[in-house]
């Protein structure tokens, strides 16, 4: 705890309970406090709660029970007195996209009451603060993910409060935003503001300095969070050196009986095991290592939830094998080049994907990643070269090249008034199934994925995780040799991503290729090999490991995935001024 700080309570919960209709308790019971001077993470996944208890601290939702007091007010008898001391800012991008940056700053100064003598030198302190001095002329609609958040907290900043909350202000941020985001927040709880910063990303649980854990509307856990990872203190393995393909090695010892986690890193695997499980894993093969490996938030919330859903695989059991008719790569994208007037989105995008191998397109938000993800599944055309699936050029066979690859969106992209049924029919009559191969494939996605008793629910009212399930049944209906993923695990729980990549690992295993856009940097672990995009162009291309070793210093000799990511745009921005 950083000296000098103030740690007075600024939020009280006592028992707090919320309904929404018949539903289950969208909160149930939840008791904690929040201190100023610090960030308290409110952490779990979508569905958990976190928006609904943001809106309680807020005063713009009374509990059906138990009590909310912020800043000493009851939120039922005082509201006003709260919203006139706290800053918040919602989770949906709450400004407006057709107004400049300066005009949303003039906008919520008026709502906020902030005297106009004072403005000048508010806005300036802002938008150093935030870095957007450059961009006041620009309308928030054109600004990058990571540059809204900052706007977002510029606004509900304007009349510096005790308390800030933040309701995801992480979700489809880059790393480096993120970072970024993290810094001026810790900035602010100096000054003795408590912050309130709800997130679906454990990594970002970690770095808070207390933590309210919530599941299902329930309180999993509260306290400083390594007082959570201390539960699976010595069971966290890094095995190393193993023998063939590491996807098949994982699944393996996913099933067995003393190792409740396991995830790709890289060339090893992370394993967590069971309490008083022996570390021996015969299943990694001869020649493999294991070696202790410090526990992190995410492991233990896992072990909290029972452990992961295991290794096997349904969808990839019934996956007929996809076997090579020659050596060429499934993917290939030649020179591609994407302009919008006198901006270059894509700049000379090269690289292929062999069968059978997952791919990942990591760069910051408004790099270039998205548009060259797009000119490959055919939904935008090329200015310049060209990009092929499964050998049908993108320009000339673009229907027969979208049959060969399936899709899955970065938001929701099936539709939200028909059923689970309806979708699964509309899906498989656009990929050009019919008959009793349509009927059977139906039938086996309702099977794998257990819709049964979903089937006739509007998939907007599914929760996220059904959602996706839904998502990558749609994108696998036809058993495409290519499979196009645009973040597909955002804001999920760690379970549900958990049983998405034993799918997809074992999909790939069957000799799917799968393209895969993320900011999840340990996602990114996953991938055979990654290409860095930034500002239009590829700055870097190898394995997780190869980009690691690439950014190796004595100060920082075991680099992270988002280590790589920031030291590798960092160094691409270096080159690019020396060059200038």
């Amino acid at each position: 705890m950083t000296a000098g700080r103030e740690r007075s309570e600024l939020v009280r919960l006592a028992d707090v309970t919320k309904r929404f209709g018949d539903a289950p308790p969208a909160l149930q019971s939840v008791s904690g406090t929040i201190l100023g001077g610090e960030i308290t993470g409110l952490v779990g996944p979508d569905g958990a709660g976190k928006t609904t208890l943001v809106r309680l601290m807020t005063g713009l939702m009374l509990p059906d029970s138990g009590t909310v007091e912020v800043l000493g007010f009851d939120t039922a008898k005082n509201p006003a007195a709260i919203q006139a001391s706290i800053g918040y800012m919602p989770q949906r991008f709450g400004l407006y996209e057709d107004l400049s940056v300066q005009e949303n700053l003039d906008l919520y100064a008026d709502l906020r009451g902030l005297p106009k003598d004072e403005r000048t030198a508010t806005f300036d302190e802002l938008l150093t603060f935030t870095d957007l001095k450059r961009f006041i002329g620009r309308l928030a609609g054109k600004l990058s993910g990571g540059m809204k958040q900052k706007l977002g907290l510029a606004c509900a900043l304007l009349k510096k409060p005790r308390l800030l909350l933040l309701d995801e202000p992480g979700v489809g941020v880059d790393p480096i935003s993120r970072r970024d985001l993290w810094k001026m927040v810790e900035d602010l709880t100096k000054e003795g503001i408590g912050v309130v910063w709800s997130t679906a990303y454990l990594d970002e649980a970690e770095a808070c300095d207390g933590v309210l854990l919530l599941n299902q509307g329930k309180l999993m856990f509260s306290g400083k969070p390594a007082d959570m990872t201390t539960r699976v203190t010595d069971r966290v393995f890094r095995v190393s050196g193993i023998p063939g393909r590491k996807r098949q090695v994982l699944a393996k010892l996913l099933d067995e009986e003393g190792i409740i986690d396991g995830v790709i890193q890289g060339e090893a695997i992370r394993i967590v095991t069971r309490e008083g499980a022996q570390p021996d894993f015969p299943s990694a093969g001869e020649g493999a290592k294991a070696s202790s490996a410090p526990p992190r938030f995410e492991d233990a919330f896992v072990d909290m939830l029972g452990g992961g859903p295991g290794g096997r695989s349904k969808l990839a059991e019934a996956q007929q094998p996809l076997t090579a008719k020659d050596d060429r790569p499934v993917i290939e994208a030649k020179g591609l080049t994407k302009r919008f007037g006198d901006f270059t989105a894509a700049d000379d995008i090269t690289f292929d994907i062999r069968r059978g191998e997952i791919f990942g397109l990591l760069g910051p938000n408004g790099a270039g990643k998205s548009t060259t993800f797009k000119m490959l599944c055919g939904l935008l055309k090329p200015t310049a070269g060209e990009g092929r699936v499964a050998g049908f050029d993108l320009r000339r066979d673009a229907a027969s090249a979208r049959n060969q690859l399936g899709y899955m969106a970065q938001k929701f992209s099936l539709y939200g008034d028909l059923s689970i049924a309806q979708n699964l029919d509309f899906f498989a009559g656009v990929y050009g199934l019919s008959g009793r191969r349509k009927r059977d494939r139906i039938a086996l996605m309702n099977e794998i994925f257990d819709f049964g008793r979903h089937a006739g629910q509007s998939s907007k009212d599914l929760p996220l995780g059904l959602k996706q399930r839904l998502a990558l049944a749609c994108a696998v209906m036809h058993e495409p040799q290519a499979l196009f993923l645009d973040e597909p695990t955002s804001g999920v729980d760690p379970i549900t991503r958990r049983e998405f990549w034993t799918h997809i690992n074992a999909l790939v295993e069957k000799g799917v290729t799968v393209l895969v856009t993320t900011h999840f940097m340990e996602e990114a672990e996953y991938c055979d090999r990654i290409s860095l995009i930034y500002r239009g162009r590829s700055i870097a291309l190898g394995s997780p490991d190869e980009l690691k070793a690439s950014v190796v210093t004595k100060e920082q000799p075991d680099p992270t995935m988002e280590d790589a990511f920031v030291a590798l745009i960092r160094q691409s921005e270096s080159e690019a001024k020396e060059a200038a």
